[in-house]
């Protein structure tokens, strides 16, 4: 079985911050990345909902 990969709380806020700020696509982030979609959009949403608060 394959291990899961772990991430920085920065790589995480760089792939997010492609989507959101550079307008990249989650396919072209998480092709250029190497992380899943799944991870991405979770990633995104977090980062999203981080700056709504602040």
């Amino acid at each position: 079985m394959q291990e899961r990969k772990t991430y920085t709380r920065e790589f995480k806020q760089r792939a997010a911050s492609m989507v959101l700020d550079d307008h990249c696509s989650i396919p072209d982030v998480c092709a250029s990345m190497d992380v899943g979609p799944t991870a991405l959009r979770r990633w995104v949403d977090q980062v999203r909902k981080e700056r709504q608060k602040g």
